[in-house]
């Protein structure tokens, strides 16, 4: 296959994450957003050392698994690449994709491990917790867009107004906001979005979050300084009041308006300002009460992270048995939710989270589910671990997506713990952070995937290694 090639072949399988692979006549070229099954057309745009990587442009054919999607957005959004195939047959891809990753490197051990199968979602629909939709066009300088990137594009968003991975409370106010800036503008008030490349307008974002247990609603308007013209302050008070007369399943308990002057496309704040209410609110898991801010980690999908957690605390009940008085390190920690989860059961959790904020409200929320006996240190794990005079028992470990710091794992498994709990959000980064494990006498016992995000390409795992006997 050679650059700029045009090729036709039929979709084999899926990997991690969205990697199509496709069977031609000239080989195999990886698409990406194509489902199994599908025949396709796809332009290679990379082609070196017997491999291709190609863009696609056209399904000849669907899937014969393939049936018509719940969302109107499907296709174009590039959220979601599975919503027209069965749940199933979803689960079944990423149980596969996870095997894939991580067989070649557990077939190197010879005690026997146990891959069990992968975990439904709860909530297979509506089961987001937190939604940052951004404003936009889908067109250039068509009309004001809400939403989420077009597939394939920075720039280009879909209006969300039918998304299917958040309840209906998410999509009224989605729709209230656009319908309410749109006829401001009709108005005659010179507002406009942020355009990313000319660093130039006022509407960046809406934040979304919603409390799946108790249904309280936090939300935010994301806007630059760019106010020339505007009447600010009279306009957002409008926009929170038609929010406040929305009939919503749940309950607002807090609106804020957020200024971010970022250059960069992400979601955060230079300044706050409450406009209505409280800046948090309040969510239940696994039996625990958790006070969540505008921006601080939490699992976005409350009820399958119960499944998550749950599926974590039974792995190390099986590896704590009948020992008492132990101490766990509970890395890269977030919010704590391990760690209050372990507490009851263990003598001390030590938490260690690099982001001040969340380490923060472990704090606050192990006081407020009368836990005394977790520490929680803000810092980098590499280097905090030098400063912890108590040694571990047992570790778990919760990395962001690029796995564990490769100095910070030598430091992990220095300390030669018996038992060490690995959850990770990128499979790929598991497998290879296994590899050094094992490399140093660990062996996997238990392994399986959760699916957290339905429909996406997404997909949770944990892991039990044992030191070797």
């Amino acid at each position: 296959m050679k650059k700029g090639q045009i090729i036709e072949g039929v979709v084999t399988r899926m990997d991690f994450p969205n990697k199509g692979i496709v069977a031609c006549e000239e080989g195999v070229c990886v698409v990406k957003n194509a489902i199994p099954g599908q025949k396709v057309r796809a332009a290679v745009h990379k082609a070196r050392k017997g491999k291709a990587e190609g863009r696609l442009l056209e399904v000849l054919a669907p899937s014969p698994l393939e049936q018509e999607s719940p969302c109107p957005h499907f296709g174009k959004c590039g959220s979601c690449i599975y919503l027209s195939l069965p749940y199933e047959e979803t689960l079944r891809i990423k149980e596969d994709q996870v095997k894939r990753l991580l067989t070649p490197v557990l077939s190197r051990q010879e005690e026997d491990w146990h891959y069990e199968s992968v975990k439904a979602n709860p909530a297979v629909f509506g089961y987001r917790n937190k939604m940052e939709f951004t404003f936009g066009d889908e067109v250039k300088d068509g009309p004001l867009a809400l939403g989420m990137h077009k597939r394939g594009s920075f720039y280009d968003i879909v209006s969300a107004t039918g998304c299917r991975i958040v309840d209906e409370d998410y999509r009224r106010i989605l729709v209230c906001t656009l319908d309410f800036f749109q006829k401001e503008r009709e108005a005659g008030q010179p507002i406009s979005f942020y355009h990313r490349l000319r660093h130039e307008g006022y509407l960046r974002h809406l934040l979304v979050r919603k409390a799946a247990r108790t249904g309280e609603i936090l939300l935010a308007l994301v806007t630059t300084t760019q106010t020339a013209g505007l009447a600010e302050r009279e306009m957002l008070a409008a926009w929170r009041d038609q929010l406040l007369q929305l009939p919503l399943q749940g309950e607002i308990v807090g609106i804020m308006h957020v200024v971010n002057d970022s250059q960069a496309d992400v979601v955060q704040s230079d300044e706050t300002q409450i406009l209505y209410g409280r800046d948090y609110f309040y969510e239940e898991l696994l039996g625990l009460q958790f006070k969540i801010s505008l921006f601080s980690f939490f699992q976005t999908n409350s009820l399958s992270a119960e499944l998550l957690y749950n599926t974590a605390r039974e792995y190390i009940m099986e590896s704590l048995q009948t020992k008492e008085g132990q101490i766990v390190y509970d890395l890269y920690s977030g919010t704590g939710t391990i760690a209050q989860m372990l507490s009851p059961v263990v003598r001390k959790v030590i938490g260690v989270e690099i982001v001040e904020e969340a380490v923060a409200a472990a704090r606050e929320n192990a006081a407020l589910n009368g836990l005394h006996n977790c520490e929680f240190i803000a810092g980098d794990v590499l280097k905090v671990l030098d400063t912890i005079e108590e040694r571990p028992d047992m570790i778990v470990l919760d990395p962001p997506r690029d796995g564990v710091h490769p100095k910070a794992l030598l430091k992990i498994i220095g300390y030669g713990v018996e038992n060490i709990l690995y959850i990770s959000c990128k499979p790929t980064s598991l497998a290879r952070d296994l590899e050094v494990f094992l490399e140093s006498g660990y062996v996997v016992r238990r392994c399986t995937a959760v699916d957290q995000f339905s429909w996406t390409g997404h997909v949770e795992t944990v892991a039990l290694m044992s030191k070797k006997s």
